[in-house]
């Protein structure tokens, strides 16, 4: 498994190791002892898995600390366009995004750290999305950035015509306007 780091800190793209032959193939997606290894020391607590339809934009979701969430995201069938947004005040990459395609094939992982927000639009015509969440879902302290924000200005590689977004984005506020309580190195 390689743990590759991004221009934003503590935004990981993870290669696993893929073992393949005519059988098929096998592979790690998560490793504690690997992962330990790097200095993450996570405790997942919850998988989340959806499908969704070409141009289904989801996101960009986050929870509020101190019920904020790490994620270990991968895609099992199909291709989307991640994306994470640095939320934390004081880091020097606040406010900037990082986006990279996952798909079925690439078996790449991306782990996006608490203090994020994160989304994906669907770029096949389905995709299964998963992931690991250290901390469960708490209604309470989710929070939203509008996917459309001009400010943060993600290319989703989905044409406007073709995105499909749910009522409850569609109203989400701007980066500038979100209530975010993330501090770097915290």
């Amino acid at each position: 498994m390689e743990i590759i780091k991004t221009e934003i800190p503590d935004l990981l793209i993870i290669q696993p190791r893929v073992f393949e032959d005519e059988r098929g193939y096998f592979f790690e997606s998560f490793n504690d002892n690997e992962f330990k290894k790097h200095g993450l020391n996570l405790n997942f607590v919850q998988d989340n898995e959806s499908k969704s339809g070409y141009g289904v934009i989801r996101g960009l979701h986050y929870q509020l600390a101190p019920y904020s969430q790490t994620k270990l995201v991968r895609v099992i069938q199909g291709k989307v366009f991640d994306v994470a947004v640095d939320l934390r005040q004081d880091s020097p990459t606040y406010g900037k995004w990082r986006g990279i395609e996952l798909s079925a094939e690439n078996k790449i992982q991306f782990l996006i750290p608490k203090g994020f927000a994160h989304g994906f639009s669907v770029l096949s015509e389905t995709a299964t999305f998963v992931y690991k969440c250290d901390s469960l879902y708490q209604p309470k302290a989710e929070r939203g950035l509008n996917f459309n924000d001009p400010y943060l200005n993600i290319d989703w590689r989905i044409s406007a015509e073709n995105a499909i977004i749910s009522p409850k984005d569609k109203v989400l506020p701007n980066f500038k306007e979100a209530e975010k309580n993330f501090k770097f190195g915290k």
